[in-house]
């Protein structure tokens, strides 16, 4: 009997209208088959050319397991140690209070030096979005750009996870110094192509070529779309162009732990610990959310183990997860930014015969959209708002000639009842909203609001 997706793509288009996104696809998988492809809205609103499961979008970080993949490779063919220095590869001297940095530490973001934002000055720049602006365009420059980066650190590799896109360019120079080939030959010859991911690229010609791909766009304050260009440039952190049915084959690999139509990338055993959780992050969605090797890994979602990774270059975003207990896998990818993980998550919720109502993300998008609204006390006396901004809800309180405005910082979020507190004036002040069908009232420390309906 085919499965029902109507809740699904209603879901989908729903989440589309909130976040403004012009066009997205999503493609799922279940064992050795798709079983679900198509194309929502627009993949370039000017000619109103509609998306396709075969629409090309940036897959961003989503590059990173292919990263790892290749390191992998050459690990088992005995060119590399996962416990190696990065000194030995490159001209770069990459400590952490002291202790060389390793390619384990790389692959796990676990090198003890923070973010270096040279991706988000680089797309910035490109994309105009600041006044940043870094003149990177090749991985040299990224290692010129780290000279200093051991400075930067503040713990010891392997103490604390630090997501470090430079790690990942570092990587990849390093796949390149090893093979004798470019990091986007060696991922295209040794990956893609034993994949038959025919339509994956990282040049802007071979791109081009393509009828079938998705306009760039910057959804601005006002949520109109604005034309954008695509960031091309550094390759191995994020630079990968794809589409959900190759990335369908991609799945299928991991399904069988490096193994593809009769060809091993990886042996099991190798495959095993890319997927293998090697850090926790600071993140707990689930409980103990950690990181692999180029992957995330959640090793509880509802019961089994989730491996995914979510992937931005601003003007297109991306989400791959997948169940390897249950064989079930889903790939989502969107012409701008606003793309969330739940849609996926969604997906391999119903799969497993779970709610997805209750998905974190959701559940605490529903709780804060409920307290949105306009608020007065008894018969009207005071009126305030509570306004909910990029995930955050605001109190805001003004007058002709004042206005207030303060963060909720959220204690407990429940369907019935939600707590926070504000800080004003150097006081900390609770407050609780007391949920029901029909009525919110706010408590606060003087006063009772209740929502205007």
């Amino acid at each position: 009997m085919p499965r029902d997706f109507s809740d699904l793509e209603a879901f989908v288009l729903e989440k589309m209208r909130k976040t403004k996104i012009p066009g997205l696809s999503i493609g799922i998988v279940e064992s050795d088959k798709v079983i679900y492809a198509r194309g929502f809205g627009f993949s370039d609103l000017a000619s109103g050319m509609q998306t396709t499961p075969r629409t090309l979008y940036g897959i961003g970080s989503v590059t990173k397991s292919f990263t790892a993949l290749g390191i992998m490779q050459l690990v088992e063919e005995g060119k590399i140690r996962l416990d190696d220095s990065v000194e030995k590869f490159l001209p770069l001297k990459l400590e952490s209070l002291g202790v060389p940095v390793t390619i384990h530490h790389l692959l796990t973001h676990s090198s003890g030096i923070p973010d270096l934002a040279y991706a988000e000055a680089f797309l910035s720049g490109v994309l105009g979005y600041g006044d940043a602006w870094l003149p990177v365009s090749t991985a040299e420059d990224v290692i010129a750009f780290m000279h200093d980066a051991n400075d930067w650190a503040v713990s010891k590799p392997g103490e604390r996870f630090f997501y470090l896109n430079e790690g990942y360019v570092l990587l990849g120079q390093i796949i390149s110094k090893l093979s004798g080939l470019t990091y986007e030959e060696y991922v295209q010859q040794r990956i893609l192509r034993p994949l038959r991911m025919d339509r994956t690229f990282f040049l802007k010609a071979d791109v081009e070529r393509e009828s079938d791909r998705a306009t760039p766009y910057i959804t601005d304050k006002e949520g109109k779309h604005l034309p954008s260009v695509f960031p091309y440039g550094i390759s191995s952190d994020g630079g990968l162009i794809s589409n959900v049915v190759d990335l369908s084959n991609y799945l299928k690999m991991c399904f069988n732990q490096g193994e593809f139509e009769g060809q091993n990338l990886v042996d099991r055993q190798t495959f095993e610990k890319i997927v293998t959780s090697h850090i926790l992050e600071p993140s707990e969605t689930f409980g103990k959310d950690a990181y692999g090797y180029g992957w995330e890994i959640i090793p509880n979602f509802y019961g089994y183990k989730l491996i995914n990774h979510s992937g931005s270059v601003m003007v297109h975003t991306a989400h791959i997860a997948y169940l390897p207990e249950r064989r079930i896998g889903v790939s989502v990818l969107a012409n701008s930014s606003g793309l969330e993980s739940s849609i996926g998550l969604y997906a391999l919720s119903q799969f497993i015969e779970q709610d997805p109502r209750n998905l974190p993300l959701l559940k605490i998008d529903r709780i804060l959209s409920k307290l949105e609204g306009q608020y007065e006390t008894y018969k009207g006396t005071m009126k305030i708002t509570i306004k909910k901004t990029g995930g955050i809800l605001y109190f805001e309180y003004k007058n002709k000639y004042q206005e207030e405005v303060f963060p909720l910082t959220p204690e407990k979020l429940e369907e019935d009842r939600a707590t926070f507190y504000v800080i004003a004036g150097g006081v900390r002040i609770a407050m609780e909203f007391r949920i029901s069908d029909n009525k919110v009232e706010l408590i606060g420390d003087r006063a009772k609001f209740v929502k205007k309906v």
